[in-house]
């Protein structure tokens, strides 16, 4: 039985990819108080990646976060798309332009067919932006989400 419909059983990228991603997320969230998420899932059908992305963040209860410094980098593989979606303080801090920028860096290594290193190189620049407007604070700061990748359908 599944608890949670986005979970799925087999996971879309090998071991080593995995662990090069989840290492970017504590990489990333190590100087930082922001927390970084990674949603993969094969297709995105019916909407556009940047809905798809909002709608997968507020139900993982991203919004939560304490500064509302959350980053979701979402990809539908099988489909070709991909969204970045942050929370509004740090969207606030950084401005639109700098998102673009981070999906169309990502989108260089994707047409290399390199989707792990594509995903953990725009975490860890997602971070550099978290640790720029959040930084860590050794008294206060705690891991607020889990930092495994979540499998979709």
């Amino acid at each position: 039985m599944k608890f949670f419909p986005w979970q799925k059983n087999k996971s879309l990228f090998d071991e080593e990819d995995n662990r090069l991603i989840v290492k970017a997320i504590r990489q990333a969230e190590k100087r930082t108080s922001g927390e970084v998420r990674v949603f993969v899932e094969n297709r995105c059908r019916f909407m556009d990646a940047i809905d798809r992305a909002a709608e997968i963040f507020f139900s993982l209860k991203m919004e939560k976060t304490e500064e509302r410094n959350a980053v979701l980098v979402y990809v539908a593989l099988k489909d070709h798309q991909l969204a970045v979606f942050a929370d509004e303080g740090i969207y606030q801090k950084t401005g639109q332009e700098y998102w673009n920028k981070v999906v169309a860096e990502m989108i260089q290594s994707f047409n290399k067919d390199d989707y792990a290193k594509g995903i953990a190189e725009c975490v860890i620049q997602i971070g550099e932006a978290l640790t720029t407007h959040f930084p860590f604070d050794s008294d206060t700061d705690k891991n607020e989400l889990p930092d495994h990748i979540v499998f979709g359908n």
